[in-house]
């Protein structure tokens, strides 16, 4: 084969590869606008006590203007319906029936982060410092526990040099202390690498946790002991883990192409046979996802062109088949609520 026809078969691969990249980029982002098209806009009610007597959704809002990043509630029978916004702005927002919590931020050349705690109908109670960049936050089922992870160092988990602190805590304000000095044993070995970071932790109940633990360049999923202190790692490559309501499954995200690229694929562990079931959505989620039912999970995308700075509230089924839709528009960091 000549070297000028080397040339041109190489010159056809690259055009259509790079035919086919941006085939997909423009289906993608199709979809995306047909889905900003199709999203309803967003209502408001004062009707607060009517939405939390039934089963709801505590969420941030991201609907532009004066409610943006406020926290807000919405029927789980109507998610895209009436939504009642409250006082708080939060970074990230998450509630049971009995407690909620609110990280905020408030940014300037010193910034500042706190936990505020919420009652049962959404009002704050105690307010109390953090360190660092808010990320995520979760409560036990019974609101017994606090957990937050915070960046102390960089931004982003797409970040090559980001550092964590997770810290649990009860809700009568007692520090269970940063995760990272717990006993963890991946792979059967302890974990003492210098460069060690834990977030996303996801309840099972007032003992027993997941969350991600990651060194190396690599992520794990691990199983935690409250009453011991220790954690032990069950599944590789995880990150930002949700158990789901039964207990039986964890859904997290699995990142794809290079390491610093940002790009994660969500996926569904079945904590008895340990098969792994890759769900369809096809973008790129940043996100711990919450689960609406025992069969479907919840997530936030941000949309795209002049709406970046909008997110939307995504469903997909947990099985892996079905195609994802926006359930609550204009909305992030989900917290579904069954009364």
């Amino acid at each position: 084969m000549s070297l000028r026809l080397r040339l041109i078969i190489l010159a056809v691969v690259c055009i259509l590869a790079v035919g086919g990249a941006l085939g997909y980029f423009l289906h993608a982002r199709s979809q995306d606008a047909a889905a900003q098209t199709s999203a309803p806009n967003v209502t408001q009610t004062d009707d607060v006590a009517g939405i939390l007597a039934s089963d709801h959704v505590v969420f941030r809002s991201t609907a532009l203007g004066q409610t943006y990043g406020r926290l807000a509630v919405v029927s789980l029978s109507d998610p895209a319906g009436p939504r009642a916004v409250l006082a708080p702005s939060c970074e990230r927002v998450y509630a049971t029936r009995s407690d909620g919590v609110c990280i905020t931020a408030t940014r300037g050349i010193v910034s500042d982060y706190q936990l505020v705690q919420l009652n049962a109908r959404l009002n704050p109670t105690t307010r109390s410092s953090l360190d660092g960049l808010p990320s995520r936050a979760r409560l036990s089922p019974d609101g017994s526990l606090i957990a937050t992870t915070t960046f102390v160092v960089g931004h982003s988990y797409a970040s090559s040099s980001f550092s964590t602190e997770t810290v649990i805590r009860t809700a009568a304000g007692r520090s269970l202390g940063n995760i990272e000095s717990w006993h963890t044993t991946v792979d059967g070995a302890p974990l003492t690498a210098t460069d060690k970071n834990f977030w996303g932790v996801t309840f099972v109940d007032d003992n027993t946790f997941y969350a991600t633990a990651a060194s190396g360049g690599k992520t794990w999923l691990v199983k935690g002991d409250i009453a011991d202190k220790t954690m032990t790692s069950i599944h590789q490559t995880a990150e930002c883990p949700s158990v789901s309501p039964d207990r039986t499954r964890v859904a997290f995200k699995v990142r794809y192409g290079a390491p610093t690229a940002g790009t994660w694929h969500l996926a569904v562990l079945d904590l008895q046979t340990g098969s792994l079931t890759m769900l369809s959505e096809k973008h790129s989620v940043d996100d711990q996802v919450e689960w609406l039912d025992n069969s479907r999970v919840l997530y936030s995308l941000p949309r795209t062109g002049t709406q970046a700075t909008t997110t939307d509230v995504w469903v997909v089924p947990a099985d892996g088949s079905g195609t994802p839709q926006v359930f609550i528009p204009q909305a992030s960091s989900p917290a579904v609520v069954r009364i």
